[in-house]
């Protein structure tokens, strides 16, 4: 590999950690910012955070497959790029935001301009072979829990001094790294394979699903990542309430524990998965990681003590095992032309799954830990159940010894 190719390579794997860093940074005091605007009615300040986090999936549920189209005509360089001036910008308009109004435009304007991570998987698909895109998945994974594991904590620490300096530094973050990646980043798809037109017909939702039911093993894939996103909504959703609920954690071990998950994934995303498909393949990889997955979050609702919880960390985290080795397949079966489609696609799936899956488990949770329905565990049972059911269309739809189609572009919707 050439030198300016693994510049470009890590410049799309510091725009993902970046990306990540960014967001975990203003996780902590955003709701403290809302708190203030709210002059600090509580109830109305939980309204508004759920609004607030539903705009941003609608954004990504809309607004990913423009995108992904985009970066399949004019390129990935562009949209990577704009993304994080436009990110960057963003967290401006929120870090001077006057009322609270101008802070939800800020937040609708991230969730337009989030596509770093679509648009740098199709990078990935564009310049590796197809057997070395599990491998680098997994480390882009890495780079999700380190910023997970850092962002909050320096958010904290930031937010202790003022509550709009996270949004200033996240800003210098996004705005830096796109200045240094419009000197590093060359463009990784060539003009022969870009497709030749925008389509507004294939730009939306609706539209994106029509590559992802252009193959039944395409489909089936694309549906398991969704239950998959919507399974991992249950951390979001229900991890705080249920560990200060059932163990009395306090804030510090709070953090502690989601400290441990994101090194947990970093461990396995950076360090296993590259080893476990060059040693059993992609399709044994993605079954274990799911089996794993679901057995951890079983673990989870059993826990009747808070160490049995995190017992089960390092089974969840094996979860990673299977993100990888799923996108692998998913790019292998499509064409050049269409890489950023199918990242939108999936884009747009993840954004559904964080709409549906805050209700369902938030709604699970609160039915089951009533007087006469106590199961404080349920909705982390839901969540393996989904696995499960995601794991079998995966075993369906990839079965053993299956070769992965020749993608070839669909020239009859390209014209």
């Amino acid at each position: 590999m050439s030198g300016s190719r693994k510049a470009a390579l890590g410049f799309v794997f510091v725009t993902v950690l970046l990306d990540m860093l960014a967001f975990g940074i203003i996780a902590p005091v955003l709701p403290r910012l809302i708190l203030d605007f709210q002059h600090n009615d509580v109830a109305r300040t939980s309204e508004m955070m759920g609004l607030f986090v539903s705009t941003w999936a609608l954004m990504q549920f809309f607004f990913a497959p423009v995108l992904g189209i985009l970066s399949d005509r004019f390129g990935r360089r562009p949209v990577i790029l704009l993304s994080n001036f436009g990110l960057g910008l963003d967290y401006v308009v929120m870090a001077l935001a006057p009322t609270l109004p101008w802070l939800f435009v800020g937040r609708v304007l991230s969730g337009l301009t989030a596509s770093s991570m679509p648009t740098a998987n199709a990078y990935l698909s564009d310049v590796l072979p197809p057997e070395k895109r599990a491998k680098a998945f997994g480390i882009f994974g890495a780079a999700f829990g380190v910023g997970f594991v850092l962002g909050p904590a320096l958010g904290g620490w930031l937010g202790a001094m003022n509550p709009r300096l996270p949004f200033w530094v996240a800003a210098g973050f996004s705005l830096l790294n796109a200045c240094y990646g419009f000197f590093v980043l060359p463009e990784s798809l060539p003009w022969e394979k870009r497709a030749t037109a925008f389509k507004w017909a294939k730009a939306n939702p609706v539209g994106s699903l029509k590559l992802l039911r252009s193959h039944h093993e395409l489909a089936g894939l694309a549906w398991m990542n969704f239950l998959v996103y919507l399974a991992h909504e249950v951390y979001a959703t229900v991890f705080v309430l249920y560990a200060t609920a059932r163990y009395g954690w306090t804030q510090g071990q709070l953090g502690a524990s989601l400290a441990l998950i994101g090194v947990a994934t970093v461990v396995v995303s950076a360090g296993l998965v590259g080893w476990s498909v060059r040693r059993f393949g992609e399709r044994p990889s993605l079954y274990f990681g799911m089996a794993m997955a679901a057995l951890g979050f079983v673990i989870f609702g059993a826990a009747p003590v808070g160490w049995i919880f995190m017992a089960g960390v390092p089974v969840n985290a094996l979860w990673s095992l299977a993100s990888a080795p799923s996108q692998a397949l998913m790019t292998r079966r499509v064409s050049p032309s269409e890489q950023g489609e199918l990242q939108g696609a999936l884009g747009s799936m993840r954004g559904m799954a964080m709409i549906l899956g805050p209700g369902m488990f938030s709604g699970t949770f609160a039915f089951f830990m009533r007087p006469g329905h106590l199961l404080p565990g349920a909705p982390w049972y839901l969540a393996a159940g989904i696995l499960v059911i995601a794991l079998g269309i995966a075993v369906v739809v990839t079965p053993a010894g299956a070769r992965a189609p020749v993608a070839e572009p669909r020239m009859a919707e390209a014209e």
